[in-house]
């Protein structure tokens, strides 16, 4: 029995010695775990960036999108290097919900950016840094959905100088083989508010309460236009006034208007697009002969209006209605274009209304002639974007399958986005749009891709606009092709609808575009004239035509060069719109009291 207990002892003591290696060794092994993750994390975290705002520039919490920029040369602050193109800067995007003063945002290597993904692969050497707050606002939509989107404050949709938004000055910082850590920046600069242009002798300037949009979006929002008014608009109380819009991109003032020669002290700049030396004196020049032209006794007396139409997505709406957007469309047409005619004596009626515009400008002033058909008596649509959706740019949305690269089995090649006249690529598909997302979730860039987004795509559950494609890997969403389709690819919608459109577009439609255009525009004109030459019971007897290896934007004119021909669309169309109101004018319309010298 003695025995028994002594071994039973033995045994006890050695299974709690067992116990006490077991734990001292599981004690150990925990420890060096721990040690080794936050070795890890410190050898994989080799960046961390804060960024905060100071309360005297903002003392409220604010919704918006932190975008931290870097720059590897002095020549502009780096808000003013962020592009697609050979010169890109880096640049790495991240939203914030009620922000408030003093509130560090970490930037690390997990935040995505553009053209490097990651802060990882910043190359070693010395940059330029600075951080940005671009500031949202809050929409509740008639559609219930509550958005948060960028309000345009007068500057057109520019995230880089919208007043209100936040910004650091500038400064040096040098990034080693390991990273850098402890780069704090503070915020403490905010975009100052734009003036607006005061009215002259000949330029008026027009800002209306829309009812149509006010309701979609959930507060007040207003259209703006700049008029020109013709020579002897006061001397003539009797005429009435047909009226030519001219579409484009967000116009801070009248552009091309100038009533004094050119400055004789402006130094001359250098516009590498061109490669024309002078080309700042060029535009003063040309914006007084058109001046002089405005008032000699043989041109037509018309108004000419510019639209400031601007949306929490873009620097314009592209001028129709969309589910996203609005009803830009019915707002411009039946209130904006009749406020204009009734406060400057216009004719109001749809044979005296013209349209003509490049490239976004193009798109629309095609688009609205063919949504309203007998509003207006005519389009000039020059350098069009995409009117055909199996030529959005390089990509056959019906049919393609990715949108960033071209089907291969074994080979992966990019899409390019953009040429030079010798087919000289500078950036692709994938490149402009993982740009974009950077710069903005959800369609919120402000640029070009994700205002097709906004414009054409059905409203998600989230109340932002539908992906046409995903934005990381490019993959097309047939379903949302198929609504861009039935709604916004122009020319189905004319191929579609021509048996009702036909007789109302008879002689309307003109289209002009370079067979080198930068962006590949050509291709869908192509596809668009191929249609239209085929019409019958009407003929669309319109014009389609080309300019050789012009780039973006030519319009139409075969004697000037791009650079010349793109400063003059204000008077280039003047003969085929006297023309077509001799041709389709009613027997009743008045056609004197505007014709005066």
């Amino acid at each position: 029995m003695s025995n028994d207990f002594s071994s039973e002892s033995r045994l006890k003591k050695i299974n709690l010695k067992d116990k006490s290696t077991t734990m001292k060794n599981s004690l150990l092994l925990l420890f060096v775990v721990v040690c080794l993750l936050i070795s890890c994390q410190e050898q994989e975290r080799k960046f961390a960036i804060t960024v905060s705002f100071d309360k005297m520039v903002n003392e409220q919490p604010i919704d918006g999108r932190i975008l931290l920029m870097l720059s590897s040369n002095d020549e502009k602050e780096p808000r003013f290097q962020i592009n697609s193109g050979l010169n890109a800067q880096p640049v790495f995007g991240m939203d914030v919900n009620g922000m408030v003063p003093g509130q560090e945002i970490v930037f690390d290597e997990s935040i995505f950016g553009f053209p490097y993904e990651s802060l990882a692969e910043l190359q070693a050497g010395e940059y330029t840094i600075q951080a940005l707050l671009h500031v949202y606002e809050t929409f509740d939509l008639i559609t219930g959905h509550t958005v948060k989107l960028p309000m345009d404050n007068g500057e057109g949709q520019q995230w880089n100088r919208s007043p209100g938004n936040l910004y650091s000055q500038p400064f040096k910082i040098t990034i080693g083989d390991n990273g850098i850590q402890n780069v704090n920046i503070v915020m403490n600069q905010i975009v100052p508010p734009i003036e607006e242009p005061a009215d002259t002798k000949w330029v008026k300037h027009i800002k209306l309460k829309s009812e149509k949009l006010s309701e979609f979006w959930g507060r007040d929002m207003y259209l703006g236009a700049h008029v020109l008014l013709p020579k002897g608009f006061d001397e003539h109380p009797e005429a009435k006034y047909p009226l030519m819009i001219f579409h484009g991109h967000f116009p801070s003032d009248f552009g091309g208007f100038r009533t004094t020669p050119p400055d004789p002290n402006m130094e001359p700049d250098y516009a590498a697009r061109f490669d024309v030396k002078g080309y700042n004196i060029i535009q003063q020049q040309e914006a007084y002969d058109f001046y002089k032209r405005w008032n000699e006794p043989d041109f037509p007396r018309f108004l000419i209006v510019e639209i400031q139409h601007p949306t929490p997505y873009y620097d314009d709406s592209y001028a129709v209605n969309s589910a996203s957007q609005g009803p830009y469309g019915d707002a411009i047409t039946y209130e904006l274009i009749p406020h204009i005619e009734e406060q400057f004596r216009g004719m109001g009626e749809g044979w005296s209304r013209f349209l003509y515009g490049g490239s976004t400008g193009g798109w629309e002033a095609l688009a609205v002639q063919v949504k309203y058909p007998e509003e207006y008596n005519g389009c000039f649509a020059a350098c069009p974007d995409p009117i055909d959706f199996r030529a959005y740019c390089l990509t056959n949305i019906y049919e393609d399958k990715n949108a960033y690269y071209y089907k291969s089995a074994h080979k992966q090649l990019e899409v390019p986005a953009r040429r030079d006249y010798l087919g000289q690529i500078s950036t692709t598909v994938k490149d402009e749009n993982h740009l974009e997302l950077v710069l903005g979730t959800k369609s919120r860039s402000g640029q070009q891709w994700d205002i097709w987004e906004a414009t054409y795509s059905p409203q998600g559950k989230d109340g932002y606009p539908e992906r046409i494609w995903d934005k990381m890997s490019g993959d097309i969403n047939p379903e949302v092709a198929e609504y861009w389709k039935e709604n916004y690819d122009l020319k189905y919608i004319l191929e579609r609808d021509w048996d009702k459109l036909g007789e109302k577009l008879k002689g309307k439609i003109h289209i002009y575009c370079g067979d080198m255009d930068n962006y590949y525009l050509n291709n869908a004109v192509y596809l668009m004239e191929d249609f239209l030459e085929s019409t019958t019971d009407p003929y669309y007897d319109g014009e389609v035509d080309y300019g050789d290896r012009a780039e973006h934007c030519w319009n139409g004119d075969q004697e000037n060069p791009n650079h010349i021909s793109r400063l003059r669309y204000n008077r280039m169309y003047v003969p085929k719109i006297m023309k077509r109101i001799e041709e389709s004018a009613p027997r009743d319309a008045d056609l004197n009291s505007w014709r005066y010298q």
